[in-house]
């Protein structure tokens, strides 16, 4: 796969971004997974989510929060800084499992991440994502175009996730949580993005 680091970019951009690439791959491109932290937004999925907002949109305009309608699966959830997005660009038609097991790796990916900071990892069933004691760290929603997925996983790293104190985090009504605020070790994201890429490239290649 080829791995582009997009750094610290806006919702909407990535997203033409993602539409580029869905296009290569559909040709016969490489898979490509982007990895980047964007800035403050809420995003409802294909399925609604805007009864899970909990404050006035111009509150969070006033804030510099986009909203936006998103393409994906899932309902309504937020990016901000320090937390890490990985967008797999990935042909999955033929994939063995289908997309019950892409879910399942995308966790997995996490699982194996968290891991190595004493972190237990945790899959609920019928829920997507990964979940600490119950509280989710991690979010999954994706969309597919011609059997390529793309959207992805975000999954919160430093400790401030006071974001989500605007939502209803995906309509569960569950507590967020963070790898820094989970354990001692406080990994910057720099090293968290590569490990979430070798873990990557370990479970799909």
């Amino acid at each position: 796969m080829k791995v582009i680091d997009l750094g610290l970019i806006n919702y909407q951009d990535c997203l033409e971004i993602q539409k580029k690439y869905l296009e290569e791959v559909y040709l016969g491109g490489e898979n490509v997974l982007l990895v980047l932290e964007h800035f403050p937004v809420i995003t409802f999925g294909r399925h609604g989510g805007e009864e899970n907002l909990l404050v006035r949109v111009d509150q969070l305009n006033s804030r510099g929060i986009q909203i936006v309608k998103s393409s994906r699966g899932g309902n309504i959830t937020c990016h901000f800084p320090g937390q890490l997005v990985a967008y797999p660009i990935f042909r999955i038609g033929k994939r063995k499992g289908g997309l019950k097991q892409f879910f399942f790796d995308l966790e997995e990916v996490v699982i194996r991440v968290l891991k190595k900071y004493q972190i237990k990892g945790e899959r609920i069933a019928g829920l997507s994502g990964v979940f600490v004691n119950k509280k989710k760290i991690c979010s999954i929603g994706i969309g597919v175009w011609h059997w390529i997925s793309y959207h992805g996983l975000a999954l919160n790293v430093l400790e401030d996730i006071s974001l989500f104190g605007v939502i209803n985090p995906c309509g569960l009504g569950c507590e967020m949580t963070s790898m820094h605020l989970e354990s001692s070790f406080k990994p910057d994201l720099k090293t968290i993005k590569q490990e979430v890429i070798d873990e990557f490239k370990a479970i799909f290649t």
